[in-house]
């Protein structure tokens, strides 16, 4: 690999200069809430405020300006499920190139209409992000199109790497910022940028526990595949990083630390409730390194980047009820109760008077399980905690029918521990 292959400084300060008024110049959020937690001052960098809902459209954009005009000419073409999708669509419309994307034939309908919307053609091939990249390059060679890479490219890093000025133009004083890693374009760009410039701060990378391919690259010295199962992380769920941004990571990023669906999912959720910013769970992985304990930020400056915004809303309906749970804001309280007039509002009635609202009853008469003339049913109540949760089953056992808690622990910390 030639070393002039790898971004600098320079063409990351070309890339701001270029990408100002075309993409969004994001916020940088302090969150009282969550520095008052952590015992630090938290900043979020929204970019899932950005064009298209991810940073991918900053990349996507500074790339696409490098082609030539005869490239140009014969349009382009990039393979991807999600994020970088959209950000090549949307650069694609704004400069008027001819635009391809491959997605695998499982990609959610949403994400889908997402890019065409934006004005590419989507090609469904393969079942998997491999063969759908297998499809793309056999395009490029029988059209003649340019391939977009997602991440190992010396444009594409750049143009993420603006996010890293951006944030020491707002917060000199930044002393720890913490990136979602995939491939690697993020943080390989956003760590050159902010070392270059301050080479005090420090740089942290997160990955999920189930694909941490980057960290386990930089652990061995050589890239290397690190996939032990699925994660609900699509965003960052990279099985190979590139050798521009490994080697980019390898130089100016301090630690690469992993965190779980579960917590990336309860971090998402914290956002969403305390914030009011939505965003996908490899946005919310930055997050989760701070509830797992995985960086030390105590009274420090720490900006946590927000990758993107384009979430999975099925997936997000379920992430909130677990996070409720999680919270002890809903309970389920299953019967088995008689199959018989009455009984079950005199349960509805104890739970109302005990303050509890019914978000969702069920009954269950031919359970396997249920004796013959009773039937199972399962109540989840909203509660305001612990607290309130332990009333309520006292005042439910005055209904003098036995049940069962689902999905309750009470040794489980409350929010904000």
């Amino acid at each position: 690999m030639g070393k002039t292959l790898l971004p600098t400084l320079e063409d990351i300060e070309k890339a701001a200069q270029f990408l100002r008024g075309k993409i969004n110049r994001t916020p940088l959020d302090y969150s009282a809430t969550l520095s008052e937690q952590f015992g630090c001052n938290i900043y979020l960098k929204l970019e899932n405020l950005q064009k298209t809902g991810s940073f991918k459209a900053r990349g996507a954009l500074f790339k696409m300006d490098s082609l030539s005009p005869e490239e140009r000419k014969k349009g382009v073409i990039a393979v991807s499920a999600g994020n970088h999708a959209q950000g090549v669509a949307y650069a694609g419309t704004l400069m008027n190139i001819s635009t391809k994307i491959v997605m695998p034939q499982n990609t959610t309908p949403a994400k889908i209409n997402a890019v065409i919307r934006y004005g590419a053609e989507v090609i469904l091939k393969g079942k998997d992000y491999s063969e759908a990249r297998d499809h793309a390059l056999n395009l490029v060679k029988e059209e003649n199109r340019v391939f977009i890479e997602g991440f190992n490219d010396r444009w594409i890093i750049s143009g993420q790497g603006t996010i890293g000025l951006e944030i020491l133009s707002d917060l000199p004083e930044t002393d720890v910022v913490i990136v979602p890693v995939g491939g690697g374009g993020l943080i390989s760009g956003i760590a050159l940028a902010m070392k270059e410039r301050k080479r005090a701060l420090k740089v942290i990378g997160v990955q999920s526990d189930m694909i941490d391919s980057m960290k386990e690259s930089i652990a061995r010295g050589k890239i290397t595949a690190s996939v032990r199962g699925e994660t609900i992380a699509d965003g960052i769920a990279i099985r190979l990083p590139g050798d521009l941004t490994f080697e980019l990571t390898r130089k100016y990023v301090d630690d690469v630390v992993t965190v779980s669906d579960e917590s990336m999912a309860y971090a998402l959720f914290r956002l969403l409730e305390r914030n009011k910013v939505l965003v996908e769970p490899s946005g919310a992985s930055t997050l989760a390194a701070l509830v797992e304990n995985k960086v030390d930020v105590k009274g420090k400056n720490v900006v946590l980047v927000l990758s993107g915004g384009n979430a999975n809303l099925l997936l997000l309906s379920k992430i909130i009820y677990k996070s409720m749970e999680r919270e002890s804001q809903l309970v389920r309280i299953e019967f088995n109760i008689p199959d018989r007039p009455g009984t079950l509002y005199r349960i509805a009635q104890a739970i109302s008077e005990a303050g509890g609202n019914i978000y969702h009853a069920e009954v269950d008469n031919l359970h396997e399980e249920t004796p013959v003339g009773f039937q199972t049913v399962v109540f989840t109540v909203n509660v305001r905690g612990r607290e309130h949760a332990e009333r309520l089953f006292r005042k439910v056992s005055e209904t003098g029918f036995s049940f069962s808690v689902k999905g309750y622990d009470p040794e489980r910390p409350e929010r904000g521990n």
